[in-house]
């Protein structure tokens, strides 16, 4: 229910609304099936069940998601670690996480044919992850360690040759996973080639075309995810100046679902989370004084209103993700 939360310009997160987004992700980071793989055969050897080929991140219906649903838990267990949930929620973390699982993840990140596999979405939210446990001086970081490795030497091939930026709503989408990755690494030399191509895709755009969004099974906005980025690699008064380059319209309604029961129209429901948090981080990058502020976070607090509302767990075909993408907003995860 949406009086669960303090809904305002930001927002903060309710007990009640933490212990239910906890449950969403509980009630599938083990469950196997349904399952969507994405995996390229080499031979009859490579035919196995999900919790065979990916022992640490096989539920909540495909990798990235239990990845962002693990994520979820260790988020919500360091803000909250004397909450119900959360001794349940560090049992799970346990159970996937450790040494034999991570290495087997590592082995199958390194298989032959697997070089774009959740590239890079499901790798960024790895990141994000890794982020987490680190920052919380998580023991179960350096167990996690070696494939969050493995995921940014893949990443550090795969940027400087990826000529132009994916602008796409989905999955693919180059400047949402530049920015999770950003906020995450502690790797120099990667958080520096991450700002260079942000730069090189992004810093002479202009006219962003707003009204043509949303495509109707995006879950993540071209424009906003991109204005999202570059207020982490520019300086508030460079930032100001290229923002009215960009997005010269900033007219937003949030999107309607149709069906939620349908795994892909359901992802306006994401679209508006991830919006709302989008809108608020661009605000964040402005100079204080900038009249567009309120105008973002007004759009922000509407898009909110929308998104969390969808955050139900009726069906499950949301019900495995949401929770993620609301967490992140509500925690804040992507504002300084």
């Amino acid at each position: 229910m949406l009086n669960a939360f303090v809904l305002a310009a930001t927002l903060s997160l309710d007990p009640r609304a933490a212990e239910r987004f906890a449950n969403l992700a509980l009630a599938c980071v083990h469950k196997e099936y349904p399952n969507k793989i994405a995996h390229v055969l080499n031979s009859d050897k490579g035919v196995a069940p999900p919790r065979e080929l990916t022992p640490a991140f096989y539920g909540c219906y495909d990798w990235h998601s239990s990845v962002h649903g693990h994520w979820l838990l260790a988020r919500l267990s360091r803000l909250s670690p004397d909450a119900s949930f959360s001794k349940t929620a560090r049992a799970a973390l346990e159970q996937s996480i450790t040494a034999e699982n991570i290495a087997r993840e590592v082995a199958y990140l390194n298989r032959s044919g697997q070089a774009s596999f959740e590239r890079p979405y499901g790798l960024a939210w790895l990141l994000q992850l890794g982020g987490e446990l680190r920052e919380a001086n998580d023991p179960l970081y350096p167990i996690l360690k070696p494939l969050e490795s493995a995921a940014v030497e893949r990443l550090k091939t795969w940027l400087p040759k990826l000529s132009t930026p994916i602008r796409s709503g989905e999955h693919s989408q180059t400047a949402f996973a530049l920015g999770l990755m950003l906020d995450s690494t502690t790797d120099s030399e990667f958080a520096s080639l991450i700002r260079s191509r942000a730069r090189a895709f992004y810093a002479n755009d202009r006219n962003c075309p707003l009204d043509y969004e949303p495509s109707g099974e995006d879950f993540l906005s071209p424009c906003l995810a991109e204005a999202d980025l570059l207020r982490r690699v520019m300086a508030p008064g460079e930032y100001a100046k290229w923002l009215t380059r960009f997005m010269p319209k900033m007219t937003l309604v949030p999107a309607i679902v149709t069906d939620p029961s349908d795994p892909k129209l359901a992802h306006l429901d994401g679209l508006n989370l991830s919006r709302a948090w989008m809108l608020e981080g661009i605000a964040s990058g402005l100079p204080k004084n900038d009249a567009r502020v309120a105008t973002l976070l007004a759009s922000s607090k509407a898009h909110a209103n929308a998104g969390l509302a969808s955050v139900t767990g009726e069906h499950y075909e949301g019900g495995h993700w949401l929770g993620s993408f609301a967490v992140y907003l509500v925690t804040k995860r992507g504002i300084r």
